[in-house]
C-alpha cells in the first residue's frame, strides 16, 4: 500500500510482437536442426523476429500505447517509466529515455532495469515501491527485447531459443485494500556470470574487431547448468514469498513463469507441488523473449480468462546475472 493507504494494481497490460513469425522449419539450413529436435527439448515451435530498423524501444512504445489505451490514459498521465531490457538500443542512453521521447511523455523519471530474464519483475518491484512513496500516480513498466540482435546465428544451442517482443503494464492506485502487487522477492548471485552472459561490449572486453572475430559480442549460455539452478531457485523463492504472506501453493490460482524452456516449467511445477494446469505457458509461440516474456504471458492469460478478480497470481522468473525473482499479485 502507498503512503496514502492505497493499493498498487496492474490496471492494464499491452503487448507487441513483430510481424515476422519464424517457425522451427524456417530457421536457416546451416543450423542443421529440425522442428522435432527443438520442440522436444524446449517446447518451442516458433518465434517472432524484428526486422532491421525496428528496435527494442520501438516495440516498447507499441506495447505501451496498447496498455495506455486499455487503461484509458494518455502518455501525459504517466509520471514514472521503467524499462526492463537486456537488448537495449544503445549501451547508453537508456532505452527508457528513448521510449519517453517517442511517446511524447512529460519529462518524468525514466530509467532501465537490467536483470536479464527477471527484469520485468525487478522493474515491477521498483515501480510499485516508488509509487508507495506517494510521489507517483501512474507508472509504465515495460519489458522489451530484441534478442535477435544479440544472438549468434551460427550457434544452434542458443539462437533457436529466443524471440523478440514487448509487454507493458500500467500501474495505478486503488482504494481497494489488499489487492494488486502484494509482495516481491528479488534475488541474485553474481559468482557465475559466465553461465549466461555476453563477453564483449562492456569494460571487460571492447566489441572491437578481435571480439567480433571471436563472436564474443553475442550471448553465451551454459544451458545444462542454468537448468539445474533455475528450477531449484525459482521453487525456493516462490515458497518463501508465499510463506511470508501466510499462503501455501494451494492458495495460488495461476502461475506466470518466465518462458525459457517447457522442461523447466514442468520441473518447477513438480518441485513446487503445484498442478501443471495452473501454469500458463506460451513458449511454443514466442520462444524466450527474456524481459518481455512475463507480460506477454500475463496478457494472454487475461485474454483467455485464466485470471479472474480475487485470484492469487505468482510471477516467477530466472535469468542471467544470475538473477531470480517472484512477485505475488492479487488481481482486482
Amino acid at each position: 500500500m502507498t503512503a496514502s493507504g492505497a493499493s498498487i494494481i496492474i490496471s492494464s497490460i499491452g503487448t507487441y510482437t513483430p510481424e515476422r513469425c519464424v517457425t522451427n522449419a524456417q530457421l536457416p539450413a546451416h543450423l542443421e536442426t529440425t522442428d522435432e529436435w527443438i520442440s522436444s527439448r524446449t517446447g518451442i515451435h516458433q518465434r517472432y523476429i524484428a526486422p532491421d530498423g525496428q528496435e527494442a524501444s520501438d516495440m516498447a512504445v507499441l506495447a505501451a500505447r496498447s496498455a495506455l489505451q486499455k487503461a484509458h490514459l494518455q502518455p501525459a498521465d504517466i509520471d514514472l517509466l521503467v524499462v526492463a531490457t537486456m537488448s537495449p538500443d544503445y549501451p547508453f542512453p537508456s532505452t527508457a529515455c528513448l521510449v519517453q521521447g517517442k511517446l511524447g511523455m512529460r519529462t518524468v523519471a525514466a530509467f532501465d532495469v537490467h536483470a536479464a530474464c527477471s527484469g520485468f519483475i525487478y522493474a515491477l518491484e521498483v515501480a510499485s515501491r516508488m509509487m508507495q512513496s506517494g510521489a507517483y500516480r501512474n507508472a509504465l513498466v515495460i519489458g522489451a527485447e530484441k534478442m535477435s540482435s544479440v544472438l549468434d546465428w551460427e550457434d544452434r544451442g542458443t539462437c533457436v531459443l529466443f524471440g523478440d517482443g514487448a509487454g507493458a503494464a500500467v500501474l495505478s492506485k486503488s482504494s481497494t485494500l489488499g489487492v494488486g502487487v502484494i509482495d516481491c522477492l528479488l534475488c541474485s548471485d553474481g559468482m557465475r556470470p559466465e553461465l549466461l552472459y555476453c563477453p564483449a561490449g562492456g569494460s571487460v572486453q571492447r566489441a572491437d574487431a578481435e571480439a567480433i572475430a571471436q563472436r564474443a559480442n553475442f550471448l553465451k549460455m551454459n544451458g545444462k547448468e542454468i537448468f539445474k539452478v533455475a528450477v531449484r531457485l525459482m521453487a525456493d523463492s516462490a515458497e518463501q514469498i508465499l510463506a511470508r504472506n501466510g499462503l501455501t501453493f494451494a492458495d495460488v490460482d495461476c502461475v506466470i513463469p518466465h518462458q525459457a524452456n517447457v522442461r523447466i516449467i514442468d520441473s518447477l511445477a513438480k518441485q513446487a507441488g503445484i498442478p501443471r494446469e495452473k501454469f500458463f505457458v506460451n513458449i511454443d509461440r514466442y520462444a524466450n523473449t527474456s524481459g518481455a516474456s512475463i507480460p506477454l504471458a500475463l496478457n494472454e492469460a487475461l485474454e483467455q480468462g485464466r485470471i479472474k478478480s480475487g485470484n492469487n497470481i505468482l510471477l516467477v522468473a530466472f535469468g542471467g546475472g544470475l538473477t531470480w525473482a517472484t512477485s505475488l499479485v492479487k488481481w482486482l
